[in-house]
């Protein structure tokens, strides 16, 4: 059998992490969180995220995702009054969606669910990852109208309470805009109006693309060798105005701040496509791992991922496996929030020793 590298066995990205370091809830004000900043010698600075200012200079471009999260998770009742979960994944057809359902063996082909009497879904067929195609008998804006008002904020698994009528509001950026994320671009949770305000008046340079967020970020890595792990797919979009200024950028060999690792992924699957960057729409599955060479992203905002993630795999092979466990520990020992509401992380990308 062949020996696994290090640097690719899913265990090299493994740290125990006590239930009391998971955030419940946000900060408040969003910008008062914590920031560890790594710099590109791998030297940690400890901060208030309001404080990125001082690690921004005028002419770096810091992209957005401004995806919106809708209320997909819903509750329901079959005809013979068992209640129902489901978790809208992805919108195949007008009526059809693609969900997650609890549970998941009583809910057979043909099953009728009815939600508030105000919709209704039938359980068209069963995909291999144990996912179902459902169709509602509501669409387009009645279909939305009847969401917001009985559909919940996915609150991701980890953070174990019912979502709040607050969630609305703090599970979403403040630039959050097309509609069509189950989860959110969680490291932009950190910026507000104000802080977003004083960027633009020191010269930064701003820039909007949207990545709809799926489920799938929160999957583990189920394999030994990371490399045979399959990602799953992610819909994005860069209009003409963003990759001109992408691309005005990389012309002027100006820094690209990439606001998430949900940005990053959509910036490097375009680059990957060409350079200059060309406006498009389209699904990418692009799984980054170290070895990876970054074509676009000089620096990334982003919070602290779960153990073996795709989203930890990704910061490391941005900043150095051995750099971003060391922070990771860091963060444990100084009081860092973790994951979805917790605190941030502004990486350079490595090109030295300290």
């Amino acid at each position: 059998m062949t020996k696994i590298p290090e640097i690719f066995k899913i265990e090299s990205y493994n740290y125990e992490l006590p239930d009391d370091k998971i955030a419940k809830y946000p900060a408040s004000p969003r910008d008062t969180s914590k920031l560890l900043v790594v710099d590109e010698y791998g030297n940690f600075f400890e901060r208030r995220f309001r404080q990125i200012v001082d690690f921004l200079r005028a002419g770096d471009l810091l992209v957005l995702n401004d995806t919106r999260v809708f209320p997909a998770r819903m509750y329901g009742r079959k005809k013979t009054g068992g209640k129902v979960e489901f978790l809208l994944l992805e919108n195949l057809s007008p009526r059809r969606w693609k969900v997650l359902v609890k549970p998941g063996r009583r809910l057979p082909v043909g099953t009728v669910v009815n939600f508030d009497d105000l919709m209704e879904a039938e359980v068209i067929c069963r995909f291999d990852d144990g996912s179902r195609m459902v169709e509602f008998s509501a669409q387009d804006e009645k279909f939305w109208r009847i969401l917001d008002e009985i559909g919940h904020i996915p609150l991701p698994h980890y953070i174990v309470r019912d979502d709040e009528p607050i969630d609305r509001e703090t599970y979403q950026t403040v630039y959050a805009k097309n509609r069509g994320a189950v989860a959110a671009p969680t490291a932009g949770l950190h910026f507000t109006e104000d802080l977003l305000e004083k960027i633009k008046k020191m010269g930064v340079e701003i820039a909007y693309i949207t990545l709809n967020v799926s489920w799938g970020t929160f999957k583990p890595i189920e394999v030994s060798d990371i490399r045979e792990h399959k990602m799953h797919r992610e819909y994005y979009i860069i209009s003409k105005d963003a990759t001109d200024r992408i691309n005005s950028a990389l012309g002027d060999g100006r820094r690209i701040i990439a606001v998430g690792t949900t940005t990053t992924r959509a910036l490097e699957s375009a680059a990957n496509e060409s350079i200059p960057v060309v406006p498009q729409k389209r699904w990418t599955d692009i799984f980054i791992y170290p070895t990876y060479e970054f074509k676009i992203v000089d620096a990334m905002v982003t919070n602290f991922h779960l153990p073996k993630s795709s989203l930890i795999v990704m910061v490391s092979a941005f900043a150095g496996i051995e750099t971003i466990m060391k922070a990771y520990t860091y963060a444990l020992e100084n009081d860092f929030r973790f994951y979805s509401y917790g605190d941030a992380m502004l990486l350079f990308k490595r090109t030295g020793k300290p």
